[in-house]
């Protein structure tokens, strides 16, 4: 079955995602577009001599019409976050950037799901979900879907399992106002604190994860890979192909992606992230979780946030 998949956007975000989705059977089709031709040419000369070692995939750049039938588009397009810089610093030169790309790929692309990457990716998937024309259900920001991973890396280091035995999530904003609804958090279906408990029980050492310091760790990992390396893109990329596999299979997944708010958790008018219903019809809606009264204030306090920005910019 044919699945083509477009990227906008070749810097290291974009072309390290062409490049991800090249190596796996999510699609069959991928195109790149961007302002600098050249450089999408090449990204795509570079990234197809290498797929000699799999079954034949078609990579082409090209402009906002080879996007024509798409099943998802991805966006990557805008400055880079610098050294220090806060995404939502990011805020108006990204938004007018996604405002001149937006009408052009959604009348070549009006059926496509939409997975909005570009930071800050909140206040740009609220913004192309107002501006574009697009239906809610085919849009969603990434949110913290990488925030999410993030976490789920740290618990499982500190209690030495498997990622996939954990199960905790982030919630609200990809940025600085995010927090762990750490109510929510299990190890193999055990709440985090009776996981600790059972395990000393058992003769297990093990100590109980400290939780500031973890925020801390999921909220500074990208600054810090930014200032070390000067950009973060593996996993970001390896985030947004889980998209793709999530928005191309045969039945819905739960995940943290941003979407607009309609009323959950009392929340309106923002795209934020929460436990969302993904699949092959787009985002179906939310589950709200039983949240504790301080994490509720939390992530009304990261809408606010986003609401603040929103208000500062011109859509």
């Amino acid at each position: 079955m044919s699945r083509k998949i477009t990227i906008i956007g070749a810097g290291s975000v974009g072309a390290t995602i062409a490049y991800t989705l090249s190596q796996d059977d999510i699609a069959s089709e991928i195109v790149m577009i961007d302002v600098n031709r050249d450089k999408a040419e090449g990204e795509v000369m570079d990234i197809i001599q290498g797929t000699c070692f799999r079954e034949p995939i078609a990579i082409t750049s090209g402009d906002y019409e080879d996007a024509k039938d798409s099943d998802i588009v991805i966006i990557t397009s805008g400055v880079a976050r610098k050294p220090g810089q806060s995404r939502l610093e990011l805020a108006q030169t990204n938004v007018d950037i996604l405002k001149d790309i937006t009408p052009q790929i959604a009348a070549a692309a009006p059926n496509a799901k939409y997975i909005i990457v570009s930071n800050p990716v909140d206040v740009l998937t609220y913004v192309f979900t107002k501006i574009s024309g697009i239906p809610e259900n085919q849009i969603i920001g990434s949110g913290t879907v990488l925030d999410t991973a993030r976490l789920r890396c740290g618990i499982a280091e500190h209690f030495n399992v498997a990622q996939k035995n954990v199960h905790a999530y982030v919630f609200g904003e990809h940025g600085d106002t995010s927090f762990i609804p750490w109510s929510k958090a299990c190890i193999s279906a055990v709440p985090m604190e009776e996981y600790v408990k059972t395990m000393k029980n058992s003769g297990v050492r093990v100590t109980p994860v400290d939780k500031d310091a973890m925020l801390e760790y999921v909220q500074k990992s990208g600054g810090k890979i930014i200032a070390n390396k000067g950009a973060t893109f593996y996993a970001v990329s390896a985030a947004v192909c889980k998209l793709c596999s999530i928005l191309l299979a045969s039945s819905d997944s739960y995940t943290t992606v941003s979407t607009m708010m309609h009323g959950e958790y009392g929340i309106e008018d923002v795209c934020l992230s929460t436990l969302a219903l993904v699949g092959p019809n787009g985002c179906q809606g939310k589950v709200e979780v039983n949240l504790t009264d301080e994490e509720e204030v939390l992530l009304k306090k990261s809408a606010d946030t986003l609401k603040a920005i929103i208000a500062q910019i011109e859509i």
